[in-house]
């Protein structure tokens, strides 16, 4: 698995590692970005080319970007044209994190979402009308309002889960917590258990779309409903 992320994000290579199947081994490039803020997020664009170039070197049968906003920043149809882009140049298949949001909601049956990100308002708002524009009601979001992308790496486990439980409404039919770079997998199965619905993070939506991808139908544990029905 070929895996594209941020230049600042500390999280989603590590908590991939530590779930993927036996014999699925992990393959990381970096494209440039330090703020999480719409132009940053643009600008990393420019730099997917080369480092998808730097993983087809490495013979990867999948190559992800692993960034939701990063993939969703341009609107709806923004992440299938990253992917487009990433398979012309390479030949090889890809995926994006906000598509593979989209997916595992469909998936789960989800229509209604409680949202919670570790983001700033812009951002929120254009992820906001992505998920909204794709056909699903964002019925409550809150986020924590990090520009810093190191700040937000830097987050424990239980920050995500006290927003979590914070942002939940009982009417929504799924949880989704936002950000690659935000730690979640330590806490995914505990939210799922007190809140009673599905709990989806950045992570675990691409971590399941993935692996889908490479043919692998081993059920993960450990990290909610949605990696046992890979």
């Amino acid at each position: 698995m070929g895996l594209i992320v941020p230049s600042s994000n500390t999280t989603m290579e590590e908590e991939f590692r530590r779930f993927l199947p036996e014999g699925v081994s992990l393959h990381v490039a970096r494209v440039k970005l330090r703020k999480v803020n719409v132009e940053e997020l643009r600008e990393m664009k420019k730099y997917v080319g080369d480092a998808s170039d730097r993983l087809a070197d490495a013979g990867v049968d999948l190559i992800t970007y692993g960034c939701t906003t990063g993939s969703l920043v341009g609107g709806i149809g923004y992440d299938l044209k990253l992917t487009s882009e990433i398979e012309d140049k390479t030949g090889i298949p890809a995926i994006a994190t906000a598509t593979a949001v989209v997916e595992a909601l469909k998936h789960i049956g989800a229509r209604r979402i409680s949202l919670a990100t570790p983001y700033i308002e812009e951002v929120n708002e254009r992820e906001r009308k992505f998920l909204e524009d794709s056909g699903f009601e964002v019925v409550a979001l809150e986020g924590l309002g990090l520009e810093d992308n190191l700040d937000i790496g830097k987050q424990r486990p239980e920050i995500a889960y006290q927003l979590g439980r914070s942002a939940f409404k009982q009417e929504s039919d799924v949880l989704f917590i936002s950000c690659t770079n935000f730690r979640t997998f330590e806490v995914l199965e505990r939210l799922e258990a007190d809140l009673k619905k599905p709990v989806i993070s950045s992570n675990s939506a691409t971590l399941w779309m993935a692996l889908r991808h490479l043919g692998i139908g081993e059920p993960v544990s450990g990290l909610g409903s949605l990696l046992r029905s890979v």
